[in-house]
């Protein structure tokens, strides 16, 4: 029987069908007769006309939900149009209706009742904080760990030394060269004893211990797999030492003047050398501002124009030194130690690359680090590419709030999700190690986290010890006098 569209629904197709079936055996005896059944037992005759008629209803089951659910309907239109008519989250979200004209009036209205909060496109202190800290002179760290060097030139370079520096970056020194994270490189035996110093110094006094041993770990086996890599970093540290590093990007403070033009060019969906044209709905779509018309556009926007509460940080390729874009910070209460992390500005082609997780993966542990308690993400409700981010990132659905936000003149609803500090100790930042460099890196930082805590244990007992001798033998030097 061929098929001929005639214009009739599916259950006068299906009819017709059944029919020319029944026409050609005549009886149900017939039928059985044809599949050589026809001398089993009257039983089994019953079992089969049941087992046959079981399934006949389910097949007129399914054939009614497929039908009366409108996928048939959808079938149709896709073999004329080529065109599925289930929407993306982004087509889903560029198709929300737009809020009542008085709704818009009214907030224009209320709003004007407040002067806007104070913003700048300088560094924030937020910014500052989170990134490293530096000397403002950089030559002649290593003579502090050298107990050759005069004690008068070593009071010329503390002048240069933010607080705690020198103490940081001696004793990761001198561990270093006791417990090296690797092979020493050829012709530079101190370069992994700096390389771990710098970091681990750099991370501040206020960071915990053990975030300073991991980061400085995690910037020695970067800087440090070769000759080359050490030239790398060594001029980086050089010329910008303040840039948190990873091992597959590292985080600049946004500045207009460095990443304006290149986060533009990145972001407005037109093709540039190996990119390729995209929609730039694609990223803006689920955001207040955006796409931009231009550069000057786009500086005026909440990318760099901050309240004092926000941060910012442009991701740059470690292998390529390209930018691929910019992460953000908002809604920073150190009253209740919580924050919001926004998802980072990527091109499409970056969602759920490992740049992307490691970008928001060396911010959360150094929040957690300086003692922040929760972190918070935001999310469009339609936007399912963030909300598998945030479950990626261990993140934890807290709840939805209903209309939460007018976004481009529609209401949104926000899903949010919360991640602990507690969450991270447990597992969560594990996961995410494991994720980005491997279980065998893991199970090396974590026998070196060991050796680490016990040598620093050792250090410590020895100092406490030495310092009770002085106090002693000082105690016994004044009852002698």
């Amino acid at each position: 029987m061929g098929y001929t569209n005639d214009g009739s629904d599916d259950f006068e197709k299906l009819r017709k069908a059944f029919k020319e079936v029944t026409a050609i055996f005549g009886s149900f005896d017939n039928l059985l007769e044809a599949f050589g059944l026809a001398d089993m037992p009257q039983a089994q005759r019953y079992g089969i006309a049941f087992g046959c008629l079981v399934f006949l209803l389910t097949v007129i089951a399914v054939l009614t939900l497929l039908t009366l659910g409108g996928t048939f309907k959808r079938l149709e239109e896709q073999a004329q149009t080529g065109d599925a008519t289930l929407l993306s989250s982004r087509d889903a979200r560029a198709q929300r209706a737009l809020l009542l004209e008085r709704l818009l009036e009214g907030r224009e209205r209320m709003v004007r009742n407040y002067p806007d909060p104070p913003t700048t496109e300088k560094l924030t202190s937020l910014t500052k904080m989170l990134s490293n800290v530096a000397p403002q002179r950089l030559d002649g760290l290593s003579e502090l760990a050298n107990e050759s060097v005069t004690e008068e030139k070593k009071r010329e370079i503390r002048r240069y030394f933010p607080p705690h520096y020198e103490e940081n970056y001696v004793d990761a020194y001198r561990k270093c060269q006791e417990r090296p994270g690797g092979a020493v490189l050829s012709g530079r035996p101190e370069a992994r004893f700096e390389a771990y110093a710098r970091a681990f110094a750099g991370c501040g006094p206020y960071t915990s211990v053990s975030y300073r041993r991991s980061y400085g770990r995690l910037y020695e086996a970067t800087s440090c797999m070769n000759l080359a890599t050490d030239d790398k970093y060594v001029k980086l540290f050089k010329y910008r030492p303040n840039d948190i590093i990873g091992r597959y990007i590292r985080l600049e403070a946004l500045e207009v003047d460095r990443h304006l033009e290149g986060l533009y060019n990145l972001t407005s969906g037109d093709a540039g050398l190996e990119n390729k044209s995209f929609d730039p709905e694609e990223i803006w779509g689920f955001l207040e501002d955006g796409p931009f018309e231009d550069a000057k556009a786009m500086r005026n926007s909440f990318i760099f124009m901050h309240l004092m509460n926000e941060a910012a940080f442009a991701i740059v390729n470690n292998i390529t030194d390209k930018l691929m874009g910019c992460i953000l910070l908002s809604k920073d209460d150190p009253q209740n130690l919580t924050i919001q992390l926004e998802p980072p500005l990527m091109q499409p082609t970056q969602e759920g690359s490992r740049e992307l997780l490691e970008s928001c993966f060396l911010l959360m542990d150094r929040l957690f680090a300086y003692g922040y308690r929760r972190l918070q993400i935001s999310i469009d409700a339609l936007d399912s590419d963030k909300r598998k981010l945030a479950m990626r990132l261990g993140f934890t659905l807290e709840g939805v709030l209903y209309k939460h936000m007018v976004v481009k003149e529609s209401s949104r609803d926000s899903n949010i999700y919360g991640l602990l500090n507690s969450d991270w100790k447990r597992g969560a930042r594990v996961a995410i190690f494991k994720e980005l460099y491997g279980d065998a890196a893991f199970r090396v930082d974590s026998m070196n986290e060991k050796k680490e805590e016990e040598f620093d244990e050792q250090t410590r007992v020895l100092k406490e010890q030495k310092r009770t001798e002085q106090e002693n033998a000082l105690l016994i030097r004044n009852k002698k006098v």
